[in-house]
């Protein structure tokens, strides 16, 4: 069956780094465009940033741009979110979403950040 599988989360302190992986399984990982979506309390889900079926073309929300980085390899299914100079307001669970052209979508379980002295 289809899978999403988040990691990496956890606490942090401000300035500090974490690396967020989303392992798949059960799909064409090298058809479905990748995304990280974000959603703090009491906030609606955001875009985060997102990265083509070649990983050639990124979009990130202009909130995190220069701090985050989005990236894929198909060969392991696997994407991931280099976050850089972390901030309070980066506190959220983080999210893996895949979509194809066709509009097939899939989310993972989410993993929590918290960014915080």
């Amino acid at each position: 069956q289809v899978q999403l599988v988040e990691s990496g989360g956890g606490l942090v302190q401000p300035g500090g780094s974490l690396r967020l992986s989303c392992a798949a399984s059960g799909f064409t990982f090298s058809n479905y465009r990748m995304s990280w979506y974000r959603q703090a309390p009491g906030k609606q889900r955001e875009l985060v940033a997102a990265v083509a079926t070649t990983g050639t073309h990124t979009h990130y929300v202009d909130s995190i741009k220069g701090r985050f980085t989005i990236s894929r390899d198909n060969a392991k299914n696997t994407v991931y979110l280099q976050m850089n100079s972390l901030n309070p307001d980066d506190t959220a669970v983080y999210y893996c979403n895949a979509e194809d052209s066709a509009g097939n979508l899939y989310w993972g379980q989410g993993t929590q950040v918290t960014v915080s002295s």
